[in-house]
């Protein structure tokens, strides 16, 4: 008795008009979404502009002000820690 066993090879059958069409339909997808983003990108920005126009101090003049004022606020800082330094330095010298 010749036991030969045969082992059937399996294929896996793909409807290719349906993966074509997953294909398709994901494309348009990413494309739509592309332009979604792009749209909602140039309303913010639109937005962005047409509140910095509206703004009565630019922000650059903003920023120099505040930066002017952090500068102040530090050199101020440092010339009281400096005296209070000095007049203990100067009270433990007695």
């Amino acid at each position: 008795m010749n036991h030969h066993h045969h082992q059937s090879q399996r294929t896996i059958e793909i409807d290719t008009r349906l993966v074509t069409t997953g294909a398709a339909l994901t494309a348009a997808g990413a494309a739509v979404a592309c332009v979604g983003m792009a749209i909602a990108a140039f309303a913010v920005l639109k937005a962005g502009r047409r509140m910095i126009r509206d703004m009565d101090v630019p922000p650059a003049q903003q920023a120099a002000t505040k930066w002017r004022q952090a500068k102040e606020a530090s050199r101020a800082g440092m010339e009281a820690w400096q005296s209070a330094s000095d007049a203990q330095n100067g009270s433990l010298a007695r």
